[in-house]
């Protein structure tokens, strides 16, 4: 399954939200239902998440890596995750691009998912994906606008 979802980030220069993306304090308040967000090694987090979505209810407990950082412009989210629902594997292109109006984060994921998951149809899980990413982002946003 493909997701693309971009979101502008007003006011807030593309710096400030490298550094807020980086937080791993910040991550784990802004990941919809995160219950736990511990760093295993550099740029790899152990987590476990709680999603109730619609068809998609569950608790995922799984691995989130960053990869090929290059700061302040682009790096890759790869995202694994096992729960009752099913499994998902995520890999994920996020570039930051900066405007006048402020910094475009631009999401560009492919994701394999098995299970319940799996069954309930891509449009649903797109539905699914598009309201958690949305969330996460009005989070970061909120976090990034204490730095500016």
């Amino acid at each position: 399954m493909k997701i693309e979802q971009s979101y502008t980030f007003k006011s807030i220069p593309r710096e400030v939200l490298w550094r807020t993306i980086q937080d791993k304090e910040v991550l784990k308040r802004a990941l919809p239902g995160c219950k736990s967000f511990t760093e295993v090694e550099d740029n790899v987090f152990e987590s476990e998440l709680g999603i109730s979505i619609g068809p998609v209810k569950g608790v995922f407990t799984g691995d989130v890596r960053q990869a090929d950082q290059k700061e302040p412009e682009f790096y890759r989210l790869l995202v694994t995750g096992k729960g009752k629902p099913g499994e998902i594997d995520a890999d994920a292109e996020m570039a930051l691009v900066e405007t006048e109006e402020g910094t475009i984060l631009h999401c560009k994921a492919d994701v394999k998912l098995t299970g319940i998951l799996a069954s309930v149809g891509q449009r649903v899980m797109s539905g699914v994906a598009k309201v958690v990413i949305g969330q996460f982002f009005k989070d970061i946003e909120k976090e990034a606008r204490q730095l500016v």
